[in-house]
């Protein structure tokens, strides 16, 4: 088969330029690589989520950018941004208002299931939102297309996650000429069921996924992520475990299997990485020592669980237990102090633990929620409940420490004031005992920082590097 470069390639995300997971890293990753073949030919698409709140740190606009082209979309009711991802490659990123869809999304509803039986009509909020920013991507790429492009010049719109699997459609019935691609990062059935308890894996083939659908109460996201996998024309996932679900839940067998990598920039100098772990290190510990209330000897073992709060999926209850069962181990000798960062519903710092930072002689005794940050329902969070119900209070007399960084390490948390990736130099050890890990990228940018990492072999890559043998 003759494989062509098309003109122009348009990767679609709700992660563009707005750090949520994974696929923030996935796609920053992989853009120097687009960047480098496509130069400002390859165009990432993200939602303009961030223009009623404060600044979006991840995108810096430039107006020159395809001006008049804005300005007609904006006639038409399209309102976008256009600059740069603020990314080493820094790729050029439209930001998409979609809200403006809001009063016409009956009629799209409609359209979409006259069209592909698309069943949106039990949708909640969280659906519509994203359902609403892949159809105008849709409707952005047709635009651009129509606009910049000579006759008989290819491009591909490459659509991530259900999310944004209106686009898929949209493109399907509207500008079929535009090539399609779907990546499926992990199945919204797999996750809801490995999520509520029930075994994924081992009755995988038994499950029917309308029958699941309904009883799990994700009809619309099971049939927007099915119906966008089976027509889109290419249908891609990240992992051998996860084609697996594809093929039960979708009905479709990804066309191919794109494991994750991490561009080789990204791996850490030897060099500046010693300097970093001290620097972390010492914030660390001095922000241990006043979250507990005492002095931590300088060779504590530092532990960390890190990613999407999602408690049974990535294992935290697993951590928690394990932690319990060392800290109940008369034998244990090396003192831990073990983390677990993972964002969650705050509403900014601690108040008591920054007190203790700026006045450290008043730290007498652990704080009275071992949170770095104040969670907005910190009596119902399941973190604090499992330490409190394993005994995990950060005595003096206990061995094991256990601290909750419930926030985004952007370099502006308020308390670290530094990145993820310079956070992460600190530790001796990373653990993910994920249930459910399409891939796992926390357990490789463990590695790539040189941290010895323990992960499953439920998660694609604790799979991929069994096989390495």
């Amino acid at each position: 088969m003759e494989m062509k470069k098309p003109a122009y390639i348009f990767e679609t995300s709700w992660e563009v330029c707005n750090m949520v997971g994974g696929i923030y890293t996935v796609l920053s990753t992989k853009a120097s690589q687009m960047k480098a073949l496509f130069g400002d030919h390859y165009i990432t698409i993200g939602p303009d989520v961030w223009k009623e709140t404060r600044e979006n740190p991840y995108f810096i606009e430039d107006s020159t950018l395809f001006a008049s082209w804005r300005e007609k979309l904006a006639a038409k009711g399209l309102k976008i941004r256009i600059g740069r991802w603020t990314i080493k490659s820094k790729p050029i990123a439209i930001l998409i208002d979609f809200t403006p869809l809001f009063v016409k999304k009956d009629d799209i509803f409609t359209e979409l299931w006259e069209t592909f039986k698309l069943d949106s009509i039990r949708g909640p909020w969280d659906y519509i939102e994203p359902a609403m920013f892949g159809y105008a991507a849709g409707q952005v790429i047709e635009s651009f297309y129509e606009t910049h492009l000579d006759p008989g010049k290819e491009a591909v719109a490459h659509f991530h996650e259900w999310m944004t699997g209106t686009g898929v459609l949209y493109l399907k019935k509207n500008c079929p000429e535009i090539a399609t691609a779907f990546t499926t990062h992990a199945t919204y059935m797999g996750r809801a069921i490995a999520g509520n308890g029930m075994p994924l894996y081992k009755d995988l083939k038994q499950y029917n996924p309308t029958v699941i659908a309904d009883k799990l109460n994700i009809i619309s996201q099971q049939s927007l992520e099915q119906t966008a996998a089976q027509q889109a024309d290419a249908f891609t996932t990240v992992s051998e475990i996860t084609a697996a679900e594809c093929e039960q839940f979708l009905g479709r067998k990804p066309d191919v299997i794109t494991i994750n990598g991490i561009d080789k920039a990204f791996i850490a100098d030897r060099h500046a990485l010693h300097e970093k772990r001290e620097l972390a290190r010492n914030k660390i510990i001095t922000v241990a020592e006043n979250m507990v209330g005492g002095t931590l000897p300088a060779d504590s073992l530092l532990l960390i669980n890190s990613g999407r709060y999602e408690y049974k999926n990535k294992g935290i209850d697993v951590f928690i237990d394990a932690l319990a069962t060392l800290n109940n181990d008369k034998g244990l000798t090396r003192d831990i102090i073990a983390f677990i960062a993972v964002p969650a519903n705050i509403s900014g710092v601690s108040k008591e633990l920054k007190n203790r930072l700026a006045n450290p002689e008043i730290a007498k005794h652990p704080t009275e929620i071992p949170s770095t940050h104040h969670l907005f329902d910190h009596a119902n969070d399941m973190v604090l409940q499992k330490m409190k119900a394993v005994g995990l209070n950060n005595q003096p007399s206990d061995k094991v420490k256990l601290i909750f960084v419930p926030s985004y390490l952007n370099g502006s948390d308020g308390i670290f004031d530094i990145n993820y990736y310079d956070f992460l130099t600190a530790f001796d050890l990373s653990v993910f005992p994920s249930y459910y890990e399409p891939w796992g990228y926390t357990p490789l940018e463990s590695i790539a920082y040189a941290i010895p990492t323990i992960t499953t072999g439920l998660a694609g890559f604790g799979k991929w590097a069994a096989q390495q043998k």
